[in-house]
């Protein structure tokens, strides 16, 4: 069913171009080029630009049915389609189970209210068709780039005034959009980067809407990057540097009590997969 349904997403072009995760020939390096090639392009013609990186709170457990059903409707899941999803989705339970010395001990069941089952195949499907609405509202003020929950907006402009008016009301359709659908930013984790050359300095900006506002950073992280303002890897490499001296230091401990099994199962998941 799932597969079924993302070839026909995909097929009549459903799934908007902005969104990369859980997708076929969509890789994390597609969003990052996206990314990095925008902010290139636009400093390279003397425009301003930033960036609004988003954090939402718990995404996948906070998608709310109501909603989801009426999208997967509008999307066209109709029928016996719409039947399956609806009794898929709804009328869920779940407990919790702890074991200990005397057996195991269990809460009563409750009734799932909310979120796409983690771990399942159709949940990140079902998340993407959740989201993928959002560019709509933003796109024709901002270039969106999307990886599932994951959630940056780059906003330029030639004139600085309207670029600073631009990216509050980018930022304020942001929150309405969480609002409406019942989601949740995380404003002390959600970061803007005001992106510049090397040569200039960064300029003070305040992000608000309402009582609410974001903190501007000079570097946040961005699918795994640590992306600064003026787009130097020096903040990724320092990083990387402390995370693989860690692990060196790991390995060279333990190698003697190790076999080398154990060890290349060490390196290839605290070193290798840092670095490829």
């Amino acid at each position: 069913m799932q597969t079924r349904h993302l070839i026909q997403l995909t097929d009549n072009n459903i799934l908007v171009k902005e969104q990369y995760g859980f997708r076929t020939n969509f890789k994390t390096d597609n969003a990052i080029y996206h990314l990095t090639n925008e902010i290139l392009n636009v400093l390279n013609n003397n425009l301003s630009i930033g960036g609004i990186f988003c954090n939402q709170e718990k995404a996948f457990d906070c998608v709310n049915y109501k909603i989801l059903l009426t999208k997967l409707e509008f999307y066209g899941i109709t029928g016996n389609h719409y039947k399956l999803y609806k009794s898929y989705l709804t009328d869920r339970y779940q407990r919790t189970l702890l074991y200990n010395e005397t057996g195991h001990i269990t809460s009563p069941w409750s009734k799932v209210e909310l979120g796409v089952p983690q771990g399942s195949v159709l949940g990140p499907l079902l998340f993407l068709m959740f989201i993928n609405d959002l560019p709509i509202f933003i796109n024709d003020k901002s270039v969106l780039i999307l990886f599932a929950d994951d959630t940056s907006t780059l906003v330029f402009h030639p004139n600085p005034l309207v670029f600073y008016k631009t990216i509050n009301t980018v930022f304020k359709t942001l929150n309405a959009w969480f609002k409406h659908n019942l989601l949740l930013l995380n404003l002390v984790k959600t970061h803007f980067i005001k992106f510049i050359s090397k040569n200039n300095n960064q300029p003070e900006m305040d992000i608000n809407y309402d009582d609410k506002s974001i903190s501007a950073v000079t570097c946040t992280r961005f699918l795994g990057l640590t992306v600064n303002c003026s787009l130097a890897w020096t903040n990724h490499i320092d990083l990387l540097k402390k995370k693989l001296s860690s692990t060196c230091f790991l390995i060279r401990n333990i190698k003697l009590y190790l076999s080398l099994p154990a060890l290349k199962m060490i390196y290839h998941s605290l070193f290798h997969s840092v670095m490829s």
